[in-house]
């Protein structure tokens, strides 16, 4: 659900963009500009497929530790982008008036056009590139990614600009952004508390919480509340690895994820289950976080919730 929510926003916005210089080119009279646009946005379409396909391709080069990293480090950035867009959008009330402006200083600038495919150009490549690290965010957060549903999402965005600028639609545009804006302050908090939780199990952030003891034959882990595990230490088994196990259980604030079923398949609300795992992209929910993660994702969504009201509503 979260790929569709993020595409269809992604879309709506790269198709108003377009949609606004498209408008302004032919009250303006100037139809010679209109192709330098398209030329523009196909170019960045181009662009930002192949962007995709080298990023994956550079993603699928990591293994073990640096891949931890490298997911951790790009979930990090994309729930920062992701933040952002949040408060931009919010901050940008006249996005029209300014893309205007913009396409009227091209046009002056440049009579050949270059203006105008510079200016549709970088608007929809932004937008390509942001989906991009936010729908890697997703799949590495869900452990896979709902093609249907990133298309449909696509679809719908296409749909919505067609309704405004072709049928002449109006459209709760301003309510629509409010409630994704809502909804996407959690994909956010979500992506940054994963990115946390990689860079935990590559070791560059240290599990806190609860005590580990090691002790003669075996590794005693404790937790906050109470609850205690004894790790055995083994002649086969590399005692780091012993520990590390160790401190992460022990880091764990709950564990309220049930046990696999049966066949080995997940129980519908474990985080990896059918409705735990829905839960998990939109809100970052996690069956059992470490208290790390678990205030990373609290302040995350207080925070940004707090910025998103202050600057939506000002004045």
């Amino acid at each position: 659900m979260a790929e569709l929510i993020i595409v269809f926003r992604e879309v709506l916005e790269a198709t108003l963009i377009v949609g606004i210089l498209y408008t302004y080119l032919i009250k303006v009279g100037n139809h010679s500009a209109i192709i330098r646009l398209w030329q523009g946005v196909l170019v960045a379409l181009a662009a930002s497929l192949v962007g995709s396909l080298l990023f994956y391709e550079l993603a699928g080069g990591f293994t073990g530790r640096s891949a931890k990293i490298f997911e951790g480090i790009v979930m990090i950035l994309a729930a920062g982008i992701l933040g952002s867009m949040i408060l931009w959008m919010a901050k940008n009330s006249n996005i029209s008036g300014e893309l205007q402006e913009q396409a009227s200083k091209a046009l002056k600038a440049d009579k050949l056009g270059f203006g105008i495919f510079s200016l549709a150009f970088i608007s929809v490549f932004r937008e390509g590139i942001e989906t991009i690290l936010f729908l890697f965010g997703v799949t590495t957060q869900k452990g896979g990614l709902s093609i249907p549903l990133s298309f449909l999402g696509a679809a719908l965005g296409i749909g919505a600009g067609y309704m405004i600028f072709i049928q002449g639609k109006k459209l709760p545009i301003k309510t629509f952004f409010n409630v994704t804006s809502g909804i996407l302050i959690f994909v956010a908090a979500g992506m940054l508390t994963y990115g946390v939780h990689e860079l935990e199990s590559a070791k560059v952030i240290p599990y806190l919480g609860g005590n580990v003891d090691i002790e003669k034959g075996s590794v005693k882990a404790t937790r906050v509340n109470g609850d205690s595990k004894n790790f055995v230490l083994d002649k086969n088994l590399d005692k780091n690895n012993v520990v590390n196990s160790a401190k992460k259980w022990a880091s764990r604030t709950w564990d309220i994820n049930p046990p696999k079923n049966k066949d080995g398949s997940y129980p519908i609300f474990h985080d990896k289950g059918a409705v735990g795992g829905l839960m998990k992209g939109l809100f970052g929910y996690n069956g059992d976080p470490g208290w790390v993660e678990l205030i990373v994702w609290i302040t995350a969504v207080l925070g940004m919730n707090f910025m998103w009201k202050r600057v939506a509503f000002q004045g």
